[in-house]
């Protein structure tokens, strides 16, 4: 069974889809993805993905099966596809505050169970993705863990901070988009037109981005390299944080991680 079976035709699970389509990790008709809605598919299925609103007939040729509801529709669905899986299948959660043990708990059969937090990145092969495993099966983790390396990077974590993956991974692309679009505003008072300093704004956070990816260095040490004393960089960097930038960020983070456990 090579097929991929994603359930949840949301954002996440169009963005898996597209991803796979586009790095070529399988052919387009290999994918099946579902959605009540299955209009708003039409765009996949015009790719060449399948597209249904039967999530049993879906997981029943599936290799693997990726998991992308919102949460509170993950226990219904488990229920409904139950019967449908078998021992032999990969189920991949990627929904937030369901565990590993509760899914296993929900299902006839016992496949193997991961669960994975992506982000949307994953539709352009730039996906950071968290991933976590219930069990000891190496054949069935790396297989999993080259599927996501084909949509971006992976990091293997403990299940108990796959919630933390959520904001920081996740939740953080919105968190990073925001940033920018903060810098494509002051662009464009400070002369720019917009296209020219989204451009502007988004290049520069990607090579920054990229710099401690590469050499593997402390943000700090990156800012060091660009301020001067009396400079112009250090003026506006403590501008920032006179207003406070860093507390801002820090607290929206640990705020939307006590959101999850709620």
């Amino acid at each position: 069974m090579n097929k991929i079976a994603i359930i949840g035709g949301g954002n996440l699970g169009q963005a898996i889809a597209e991803g796979l389509t586009k790095v070529k990790f399988c052919k387009p008709g290999d994918i099946i993805i579902t959605r009540r809605n299955v209009s708003k598919l039409d765009h996949l299925q015009k790719k060449g993905i399948s597209t249904s609103t039967d999530n049993k007939a879906a997981v029943k040729k599936a290799g693997i099966v990726l998991l992308c509801v919102k949460p509170f529709q993950a226990k219904e669905v488990l229920k409904e596809i139950s019967k449908s899986i078998s021992e032999k299948q990969i189920i991949v959660s990627a929904v937030s505050g369901v565990s590993i043990e509760e899914i296993e708990n929900l299902l006839s059969a016992k496949p193997f169970v991961m669960r994975a937090m992506p982000n949307t990145a994953m539709a352009i092969g730039q996906s950071m993705t968290c991933l976590a495993s219930g069990g000891a099966n190496n054949k069935f983790e790396k297989q999993i863990e080259e599927f996501f390396n084909a949509l971006g990077k992976t990091i293997f974590i403990d299940e108990k901070l796959m919630d933390a993956a959520t904001v920081l991974g996740a939740c953080g692309t919105a968190f990073a988009l925001r940033y920018i679009r903060a810098n494509v505003q002051a662009g464009i008072e400070i002369g720019f037109d917009a296209a020219t300093a989204r451009l502007i704004a988004a290049q520069t956070v990607k090579g920054a981005a990229d710099l401690l990816l590469q050499n593997g260095t402390h943000p700090e040490e990156e800012i060091d390299k660009v301020t001067t004393p009396k400079g112009v960089t250090i003026t506006g960097l403590n501008q920032m944080e006179h207003h406070g930038l860093s507390s801002s960020v820090i607290k929206g983070i640990t705020e939307a991680y006590k959101k999850i456990n709620s």
